[in-house]
């Protein structure tokens, strides 16, 4: 790997705290980026670059059929590259100063339903004992929180208090924020914790959820648990952690939960991140008006 993308992962790592996830996505466009260019113009450094052989990569990523979307985050984490190497004084110009991003269509990310989330509750299950009471906690956590994947796979028996019913997360650039629980999750926690005592071998001690060998549960398994279990009650196309994520947020506002409390709660940076379930909300929003106006029709 050349010395410049070494130094670049460990500034996104040390100085930006980017998760371990985050940064491999970044270095891994990066790289193939430049394999691109080598194989395509021969070998040559980030400043002998020149916007025409980047459009030439970018017409290369188009015709691969990927979407505009997974570009634009390509074309991102170089431009972040572009940005540090002028932040450091090793780049003079950055030649994606001028460049415009792909347009893309907005996804309407459509929540479960409140009747959705307690089927998928209900109908949880495992091989064990163990598995059945962690995934319950798995999803009613998920639900009950609207914690991120990463985020419930680093939770540590400490960050859960039951006397206090609050859990401690660890979000997004190493920011910690404190979240409320209510009653049935400290059960199902409580629950749980019994059964994860009783298993033979515990590797990772520190970490609440573990895999029956005892080792910290992993993303693509939280992913299939939340997948397997939605996929039985809903007929979504998206069935994923996030989705219950959204579900969260939106059931919160629905019942006229404050903007600013849900954003707390979701760990955002700004508020322009949470106003996302507001405007995939607009149906309940308007409904909500016509009832309150004093003006409005409610015949």
């Amino acid at each position: 790997m050349d010395g410049s993308i070494v130094a670049f992962k460990d500034y996104l790592q040390l100085e930006k705290n980017y998760s371990p996830l985050t940064v491999k996505a970044y270095i891994k466009d990066i790289t193939v980026f430049f394999q691109f260019i080598n194989s395509s113009y021969g070998s040559q450094t980030y400043k002998e670059l020149s916007y025409a052989q980047i459009r030439t990569w970018i017409v290369s990523q188009v015709d691969t059929g990927i979407s505009n979307r997974s570009i634009n985050r390509k074309v991102s984490s170089l431009n972040s590259f572009f940005k540090y190497l002028i932040k450091i004084e090793d780049l003079k110009d950055n030649p994606l100063a001028k460049h415009k991003s792909l347009k893309t269509s907005k996804k309407l990310q459509i929540p479960f339903t409140q009747e959705e989330v307690v089927k998928a509750i209900d109908f949880v299950d495992g091989e064990t004992e163990f598995e059945a009471l962690r995934n319950r906690l798995i999803v009613e956590l998920f639900y009950s929180t609207g914690i991120r994947r990463i985020e419930l796979i680093n939770i540590k028996l400490k960050d859960f208090n039951s006397s206090n019913k609050t859990l401690k997360v660890l979000g997004k650039r190493n920011k910690e924020r404190i979240i409320p629980l209510i009653p049935s999750v400290i059960k199902s926690y409580e629950n749980y914790k019994l059964v994860r005592s009783d298993l033979s071998i515990i590797k990772d001690e520190d970490f609440l959820f573990l895999t029956s060998k005892g080792k910290k549960v992993y993303e693509t398994l939280i992913y299939r648990l939340i997948n397997t279990f939605f996929t039985k009650v809903s007929v979504k196309q998206k069935t994923s952690p996030h989705i219950l994520r959204h579900s969260f947020a939106t059931h919160l506002l629905n019942e006229g939960a404050n903007l600013n409390a849900v954003k707390e709660l979701l760990g955002h940076s700004s508020l322009a991140s949470t106003q996302v379930y507001l405007h995939n909300n607009i149906k309940e929003l308007t409904k909500v008006y016509k009832n309150a106006h004093p003006r409005s029709n409610k015949k």
